[in-house]
């Protein structure tokens, strides 16, 4: 899995939006979607923010881990 997909995936797993994780982290929305679309890449320290927001590990985060995201239905 992509690392951008992977982005997309553990945001809408933990109930966010777009422009509601980019709040929480203290980016812009399109800060965000530049991630998802694999536009640009988030820093080691912001990939800790997002993973302890999205309650994932930076290795499901990186598609990394075994189990990796899937979407919760």
């Amino acid at each position: 899995m992509s690392f951008a997909k992977a982005f997309a995936i553990a945001r809408e797993n933990a109930g966010f939006n777009q422009r509601e994780a980019a709040q929480r982290l203290g980016v812009n929305q399109s800060t965000v979607c530049f991630w998802e679309t694999g536009r640009n890449f988030p820093r080691a320290t912001m990939l800790v923010k997002m993973a302890d927001l999205y309650c994932c590990s930076m290795d499901q985060l990186l598609g990394r881990e075994q189990q990796s995201l899937q979407r919760v239905k």
